[in-house]
């Protein structure tokens, strides 16, 4: 695990954009950082890339069905962390391919709500054995387009100049912050936010029954973050602060 951590207090950021593939992916990864900085006066939005349509045990259960119901969940969830907006592209679950397509859905995004800040998901991590675990193929082209879209396309007004011509001005955004279990370099000290963390959890139960399992797994792995910064629950990330 990379160390020379920072914390939270080297960046204010006043307008954050998270960018993830399915509803409750930011809120297991993210949503204490989320409901930190709603807290510190900035405004949150959520990009949900897929329709959410294809994670369910239910065999009875309708992809449409599932669909508007996990994004009733997550709009109550960003709710809880006092965010502003969801938007969804709704793009078949398990299906996400990193096309001119979804680029240009997300740099509409990205142009609209002028984010200083982009929470992502580190498109590098393939699989954890120390987990156990196999990154989400969906989660990974979340992380390419979402940085692909970043640098350089949001920022040049020459990519996809359709978009220019409709409207979309050039955006800069200046720090970005990869979800990623295994490494970390930057981290937030989220002790005071983390029962919001649970409580926006809790919104999604077609994916999670057995609330108070996740919870004790959830602070176990905040404890074990905090304890690098001296906090006693805290989520990390890769920070990158871009130059270009």
């Amino acid at each position: 695990m990379t160390k020379n951590y920072t914390t939270k207090d080297t960046i204010q950021p006043q307008i954050i954009l998270g960018i993830a593939a399915h509803p409750d992916d930011l809120d297991f990864s993210a949503a204490g950082t989320m409901a930190y900085y709603a807290s510190q006066g900035a405004e949150i939005h959520y990009l949900i890339l897929s329709d959410g349509g294809q994670g369910s045990t239910d065999t009875e259960i309708k992809r449409q069905d599932l669909s508007r119901t996990r994004q009733r969940e997550q709009k109550n969830a960003l709710n809880i962390l006092g965010g502003k907006e969801v938007y969804f592209l709704n793009y078949p679950d398990g299906h996400l391919v990193n096309n001119d397509d979804l680029k240009k859905d997300i740099i509409k995004i990205i142009r609209t709500v002028k984010p200083d800040t982009v929470i992502t998901m580190d498109p590098s991590v393939l699989y954890s054995s120390q987990r156990g675990s196999i990154n989400h193929p969906d989660h990974r082209v979340a992380g390419q387009a979402a940085l692909d879209c970043i640098y350089p396309f949001a920022r040049d007004h020459l990519a996809y100049p359709e978009l220019f011509a409709a409207g979309f001005m050039p955006h800069k955004t200046k720090t970005i912050l990869l979800t990623n279990f295994n490494q970390q370099n930057f981290i937030v000290d989220i002790t005071t936010t983390i029962d919001l963390k649970i409580k926006a959890l809790e919104q999604h139960r077609s994916q999670i029954d057995n609330i108070d399992q996740v919870s004790v797994w959830l602070k176990a792995n905040a404890a074990t973050i905090g304890q690098n910064i001296g906090v006693d629950f805290a989520e990390g990330f890769i920070k990158i602060e871009l130059r270009n």
